[in-house]
């Protein structure tokens, strides 16, 4: 017969079992949520502009400070993704991403790119979305030649997307035109952007970066209608599966943007 200790002590073993059955179910339960990718997990994605030796203006951020980027991100197991696998997740093409998922873009397509980061991106294997306006590409001359982005396509690395076509300040140009003429407007530096890089690289373009990150309601749907499946702001977020696909948030990354500021970022705090 069992005593009344010998029953409490059942009873508590019992209880304690059942709390540390219910506590590694939920651990469990946590480990599949995340394998694979922590899909409900908000995503930081960089947007860089130009790059050299010094620190020649607001914009650029040395080749020395890209390449430590770099290594912090590997040391620290972020998976550096391309572009493309995280709006196919907002898309609903992907189930899931990398854990720590990162992705790294770059604007404008200044000639610092080809001279700069391609031997980083080379050296690292790692992928890397550039946003063009191709009105610059072979004309300026701070802006890298159509020979120099085939030959870093070759590297099978790259992804050349969209920038509009001349890189507006849409809002001053609202401002100036008619609504007619400025409809007209939107319309050209949308699809001939697209049209230009497709047919000099051999590419799709459907990827977008907002000028100056400005964007509204209209501007979203004539980028719909131009064929853009997603778009990108400079807004100082990481990127939720919530937000909206035609205007996902990147960080704009400068110089200062090191040590402990880059750690910031990628905790999440805007280090504004």
């Amino acid at each position: 017969m069992i005593s009344r200790l010998q029953l409490k002590a059942v009873m508590f073993s019992a209880a304690f079992l059942m709390v540390s059955f219910t506590g590694l179910s939920s651990a469990l339960a946590g480990l599949k949520e995340n394998e694979g990718g922590p899909a409900r997990t908000a995503i930081p994605i960089l947007v860089y502009h130009r790059f050299g030796p010094v620190v020649a203006d607001s914009m650029t951020v040395t080749t020395h400070q890209f390449e430590s980027h770099v290594k912090y991100l590997i040391e620290t197991s972020y998976t550096i993704i391309p572009l493309r696998q995280l709006v196919d997740y907002h898309l609903g093409k992907r189930k899931s991403l990398p854990r720590r998922s990162i992705a790294i873009t770059v604007d404008d397509g200044h000639k610092s790119v080809y001279t700069d980061l391609s031997p980083l991106v080379k050296k690292y294997q790692i992928p890397v979305t550039l946003f063009l306006y191709p009105s610059a590409i072979s004309n300026a001359s701070y802006a890298m030649t159509w020979d120099q982005l085939r030959e870093i396509q070759a590297f099978g690395l790259f992804d050349f997307q969209g920038h509009t076509y001349w890189h507006p300040n849409f809002k001053n140009e609202r401002k100036k035109l008619s609504l007619p003429d400025y409809e007209k407007f939107v319309e050209m530096q949308l699809k001939k952007s697209k049209e230009k890089l497709e047919k000099e690289l051999g590419i799709q373009v459907d990827m977008l970066s907002w000028p100056f990150g400005i964007y509204d309601e209209g501007l979203i749907r004539k980028a719909v209608g131009a064929g853009y499946v997603s778009a990108f702001t400079i807004e100082r977020f990481h990127t939720k599966a919530s937000d909206p696909v035609m205007a996902l948030p990147r960080y704009l990354i400068t110089d200062a943007d090191k040590g402990k500021a880059f750690g910031k970022i990628l905790g999440g705090s805007p280090c504004l």
